[in-house]
């Protein structure tokens, strides 16, 4: 019986939201073949004593400079053509971060790296795109039931930015006081101070309490935020 060789890797697909609330992806631009100066996601082999999660993170350290961050694995992906190299079979993680925190260095086999507007590529290397569409939705179901769109944001937020990161993320438009009076009655957010030297009437600024939030799901709470099933109940 002929044994075939296999080769593991770990890609990685980073979402940060910009200014404008935009959903940006963390791309680089590959330094070597096989797709030389192709966008394509960070990521590389797995080598000899690490588990994935420890590549996952190694990787992206090297290629972008970007660390500490929320990470959580998506799924496996072992086409036989995926990779020009040979049999290469890949574990996918999406991970969630605030641009300002995550300064970016591109470095490695690296040539670039920049948080790209979502889609606005012609094309990426290997399987990438297919990589970018199952994390997509991960990320549009599990932001419905699990807080994690908090780690986008700064600590210190308004809900406004709160409700824009939803609905850039969901693709639709909430109720404005549905929303507001739904996710404060979850107590999961501390009130902090109002915004300082802006042009208009200065917002409450928010933190979300990680602590109350765990207390509370030890005692069965379930985050869950409704999205309108037609244009009727958008606002």
């Amino acid at each position: 019986m002929q044994i075939t060789k296999h080769f593991l890797s770990v890609d990685l697909v980073v979402f940060g939201l910009d200014k404008q609330d935009d959903l940006r992806i963390l791309l680089v631009k590959r330094a070597l073949q096989p797709y030389k100066d192709e966008w394509a996601l960070p990521g590389g082999f797995v080598r000899d004593g690490e588990n994935l999660e420890q590549a996952a993170r190694r990787e992206l350290m090297e290629e972008t400079g970007v660390r500490d961050l929320f990470l959580e694995q998506l799924y496996t992906f072992s086409t036989l053509e995926r990779d020009p190299r040979g049999q290469v079979i890949t574990v996918a993680y999406y991970g969630l971060v605030n641009l300002k925190q995550h300064p970016l260095q591109a470095a490695t086999d690296a040539a670039d790296a920049q948080w790209i507007t979502l889609g606005a590529w012609s094309q990426l290397a290997f399987d990438h795109q297919k990589i970018i569409d199952v994390a997509l939705q991960r990320l549009n179901s599990k932001l419905r039931y699990q807080p994690i769109g908090f780690e986008l944001l700064p600590p210190k937020f308004t809900l406004t930015a709160l409700q824009n990161l939803y609905e850039s993320i969901l693709g639709q438009n909430l109720n404005r006081r549905n929303f507001r009076s739904k996710i404060l009655k979850m107590g999961i957010l501390i009130q902090v101070e109002r915004q300082k030297d802006v042009a208009h009437r200065p917002a409450f600024l928010y933190r979300f309490d990680r602590e109350r939030y765990k207390k509370l799901t030890e005692k069965g709470f379930e985050f869950a935020i409704s999205v309108p099933k037609d244009k009727k109940n958008e606002a």
